[in-house]
């Protein structure tokens, strides 16, 4: 990484549209009603890198129902650690800082009091976010995560939750209820579901996402999730876009609202310091999915702190779709000369009749098919299939990520059908499993021919037919046909299921 003059990364944006924003790290602080959090991105971005991110249960909004007030133990720890955030943002130098505070802040008569304190330690300006905002910045956050969506967003904070209605990826209707846990401590069972009931029965327009998805954000759902990943054995431990039938999630959602907290420190995947929240949030989770029954559950790791950010974009950036801009992030930083949309480009003939998600999830392979290049040898193709799969790249079913992961493992001449890879090749059906191999030996083809250099690959093409694969090389350049080549063309010919691999050279094509 490039370091400027004072010594702190120099971060330049790839992005070279009209409205680019500065280079530099930002910051976002989040004040909840439970907890604090600080993340530090990579820059103002259509796909910012978190490089630094804590969270601090101070439990703000513990008793504000009772007393009006902030809780007085939480106040004073987020003070010493809203401290050490500024700080730590003073020492990187951070670009620009926003700090928002929500429900619990929002809401208590020493709100305003809390705020002025705390901008005297951390000299900075606090946003007190409406209700209105906070939902719409949490909806904005899961669709710059998972753009052109459709169904319900529910955002579950301390003191809140948010719910807005999503339409072929615009924002419709919203809402912000008082039911977060805080707000129910000490309340019979019966009463508490009789409140959650009453106030999701105000909002008519629920009607109109029956049977459609369900997007979920915040800690108290993110750990359900959690604790479903592990239960279900699923292989791949990232929540974003991981997806269940509400049929499969209910049963585990009702033995967690029913636990307390010795039953739940036992639960796989759960973190100790949500066992106090956890059963109310699978509580309402219960209550909110059998009042318009989604069809599936589709868990988001992007929320409030994501929306503010991508508000902040232009129209230019926001229009970008985030999953290849990370990737092109990534190419960017290879060590290859040979860029990935070259490379789409040159292997999109075996490819004639792929669909939009098709295409975009190869370009995404091609764009990391050089990932792995600094590597040991004999770790590249193993560690090219990991990055794929956990790389922090928005807008990727877990799917979409076994299947370029198994297309950069080819790429690097691994084998499919092993222990690593045998539970994620159960994430595709057999023709994507064939679609990986084919893309995967295309790429090794790709970057073996050139080594690098852009030139060789816009000299020459690929080609096929119903009897064979052909290599056509551009003039002079028949000495490229070496011995390895000819091998990775043979590979692909089988790839493909073509009985023959050609190699032409331009004087045999001039004839």
């Amino acid at each position: 990484m490039v370091k400027n003059g004072s010594g702190q990364p120099d971060f330049k944006p790839i992005y070279r549209g009209r409205g680019r924003v500065p280079a530099g790290p930002v910051a976002v602080i989040d004040i909840g009603s439970n907890s604090i959090r600080l993340v530090v991105y990579d820059r103002l971005d259509r796909s910012p890198l978190p490089i630094f991110n804590e969270k601090v249960l101070c439990g703000l909004g513990r008793g504000l129902a009772a007393t009006g007030r902030l809780n007085p133990e939480g106040v004073g720890l987020a003070r010493a650690n809203l401290a050490r955030f500024a700080r730590l943002l003073r020492e990187l130098r951070v670009f620009r800082v926003d700090v928002l505070a929500t429900a619990a802040v929002r809401d208590a008569r020493d709100g305003p009091d809390f705020v002025a304190e705390i901008e005297a330690v951390i000299g900075r300006a606090v946003t007190i976010l409406p209700g209105e905002d906070e939902a719409r910045l949490s909806a904005l956050g899961v669709l710059s995560g998972m753009p052109g969506i459709t169904g319900l967003m529910g955002d579950l904070g301390g003191g809140s939750l948010e719910l807005v209605g999503i339409e072929d990826g615009r924002i419709a209707e919203q809402a912000t209820l008082p039911l977060g846990p805080f707000r129910m401590t000490g309340r019979p069972r019966a009463e508490i579901v009789a409140r959650i009931d009453a106030m999701l029965e105000t909002l008519g327009w629920l009607d109109r996402y029956q049977g459609r998805d369900f997007f979920p954000v915040g800690g108290a759902w993110r750990s359900i999730a959690k604790a479903l990943l592990a239960v279900s054995n699923h292989p791949l431990k990232v929540i974003h876009q991981h997806t269940v039938r509400t049929a499969d999630l209910i049963d585990l959602v009702r033995v967690i609202a029913r636990q307390g907290g010795d039953s739940l420190a036992k639960l796989p995947g759960v973190s100790k310091r949500r066992l106090e929240t956890l059963p109310y949030g699978a509580l309402l989770f219960e209550r909110l999915v059998s009042r318009f029954e989604p069809g599936q559950v589709v868990f988001s790791a992007y929320g409030l702190r994501e929306g503010h950010l991508f508000s902040l974009l232009p129209s230019g950036m926001q229009a970008l779709d985030p999953l290849l801009h990370a990737a092109d992030k990534i190419d960017a930083r290879s060590v290859d000369w040979t860029r990935g949309g070259d490379i789409h480009e040159w292997i999109g003939p075996l490819f004639p009749d792929e669909e939009e998600d098709q295409a975009r999830l190869r370009r995404t392979a091609c764009l990391l098919s050089d990932a792995g290049a600094g590597e040991h040898p004999e770790y590249r193709a193993e560690n090219a299939f990991l990055m794929a799969l956990r790389a922090p790249m928005p807008a990727i079913t877990h799917a979409g990520r076994a299947f370029v992961g198994l297309s950069l493992l080819v790429r690097y001449g691994g084998k499919t059908g092993t222990e690593l890879t045998a539970a994620f090749e159960e994430l595709l059906t057999e023709e994507q499993r064939a679609r990986a191999q084919v893309l995967g030996t295309a790429l090794r083809l790709a970057h073996t021919l050139t080594a690098g250099a852009t030139g060789v690959l816009r000299q020459s093409s690929l080609e096929f037919d119903n009897t064979s694969v052909a290599l056509r090389l551009g003039p002079g350049d028949s000495v490229l046909d070496g011995e390895v080549v000819s091998r990775r063309l043979e590979a692909l010919a089988r790839a493909l299921d073509r009985p023959a691999a050609t190699l032409i050279g331009y004087a045999e094509a001039a004839e």
